[in-house]
């Protein structure tokens, strides 16, 4: 097995760090090769590795595995023993629906606080749809961490800590208020190795957006 994991600028790539920490916390042997975004031969060397033309995409011996959810449904069945879903049905249902949520859903969140590791701008994005968003997503963790009793989500990482680990950062960039609760997960995910080892290459990457 040959584990390649293409991504977007670490700085920018929101759906590309998700499937990033999955891949780091089950302890995949794998290469990552960033393309940097917005430059005038990103389209290409997308299409040259993922037909569908976007990033991440996972390659495992000649396969492609594209959509970062998709990548880490893939990364649970190849690495059982990291348990990335809840081993509780219940547990691992609601794990499954408020990642689908994340994926498909928090559009004004997405369009109005995009991921910017290094900017600081505080107040910038408070559209009433993007905090109303904000809100949505800090109730799913109260429920979550109130049923669990934390660190994460469902007591131990899973996919779903990793769907929502962006989120985090658009909430330190742009300043978001936090409760003591909601506070503590983004630490907790900011706190994690692989979070910092992703953060630390994106430090040494050319800026590609003003």
């Amino acid at each position: 097995m040959s584990l390649t994991l293409y991504v977007g600028s670490k700085r920018l790539s929101s759906w590309s760090l998700r499937p990033y920490l999955v891949l780091s916390h089950a302890g995949a042997t794998f290469e990552t090769n960033v393309i940097l975004l917005d430059q005038e031969d990103t389209k290409a060397k997308i299409g040259a590795v993922n037909p569908a033309g976007r990033v991440p995409a996972l390659h495992d011996d000649g396969h492609v595995i594209w959509d970062s959810l998709a990548i880490c449904e893939y990364v649970n069945e190849l690495f059982p023993a990291a348990k990335l879903w809840p081993a509780d049905r219940t547990a691992r249902a609601h794990a499954r629906s408020i990642s689908a949520e994340m994926h498909s859903s928090f559009v004004a969140l997405r369009r109005d606080m995009p991921m910017d590791l290094f900017a600081k701008k505080p107040g910038v994005g408070h559209t009433d749809a993007a905090l109303a968003d904000a809100r949505r997503v800090m109730t799913i963790w109260h429920e979550c961490l109130a049923s669990s009793g934390g660190p994460f989500l469902f007591g131990h990482f899973t996919i779903a800590d990793a769907m929502f680990a962006p989120v985090t950062t658009r909430f330190t960039t742009y300043g978001v208020d936090l409760d003591a609760t909601s506070r503590r997960y983004v630490e907790t995910i900011q706190n994690m190795p692989s979070f910092k080892a992703w953060l630390a290459d994106a430090a040494n990457e050319p800026q590609t957006r003003p």
